[in-house]
């Protein structure tokens, strides 16, 4: 199972889980990060690295969390704002750099 993260990242983005990623899976939209499930290899050496502790496996995202596995997956497999096609499997996120753009649940995500 592909790893997630959640909402304690949205607007924190310390990027820690970046430099631990050993397959560069780890991509940058503007409030948040997003594991690209095509490509992450379920190594788990970025849910240590998270000093907010966002990172957790999809099937245990807690349940008000929950939101966040389908909007994960959307970030890669629908094309984002300003985008005509999705990001799909891009090959790295190194290669393609912050995006500078999130889904509408990060976008429009207001802390509880």
């Amino acid at each position: 199972m592909p790893y997630v993260i959640a909402a304690a990242c949205i607007d924190v983005m310390d990027r820690s889980c970046v430099e631990e990623c050993p397959v560069d899976c780890i991509y940058e939209g503007e409030r948040k990060l997003y594991i690209n499930p095509g490509e992450c290899i379920d190594c788990g050496a970025c849910e240590p690295a998270c000093p907010v502790s966002a990172i957790v496996q999809d099937r245990r995202v807690p349940p008000d969390q929950s939101d966040f596995v389908a909007d994960n997956a959307r970030f890669f497999d629908m094309p984002l704002p300003g985008r005509d096609a999705p990001l799909g499997m891009a090959g790295g996120a190194g290669a393609v750099g912050p995006l500078g753009v999130d889904t509408e649940l990060v976008a429009s995500y207001q802390a509880g």
